[in-house]
């Protein structure tokens, strides 16, 4: 039987969409391209749902609790990490980052 995982996003993943499509929506001029940008993040999380664990983990220069996973969309990183519950695992997505920020310094 496979494995099923909660879904649960962290507050500051939700400012870094925000200020991704923000800048889409009003710098790019672009209403279009921040939609398609938003379907494709939210796409590419529930297509990682199913299997959240057999994916390229990211190997942190910190020492963590938590082994952290990432997604590519387009020019941006979204990072995740698998949690246990009492109700079994959840996959809690914690940031979407531009492909240029500096990673390192954040996750």
């Amino acid at each position: 039987m496979q494995e099923q995982y909660r879904l649960e996003y962290l507050p500051v993943f939700y400012k870094d969409l925000e200020q991704s499509v923000d800048y889409i929506l009003n710098k790019l001029k672009n209403p279009q391209a921040a939609y398609d940008f938003t379907e494709a993040v939210e796409e590419a999380i529930r297509k990682r749902l199913q299997n959240a664990e057999s994916f390229e983990k990211y190997p942190s220069k910190r020492n963590r609790a938590e082994i952290y996973y990432r997604i590519y969309v387009k020019n941006y990183v979204v990072y995740y990490v698998v949690k246990s519950a009492s109700d079994g695992k959840v996959m809690e997505v914690r940031r979407l980052l531009h492909e240029r920020q500096n990673r390192s310094d954040i996750v």
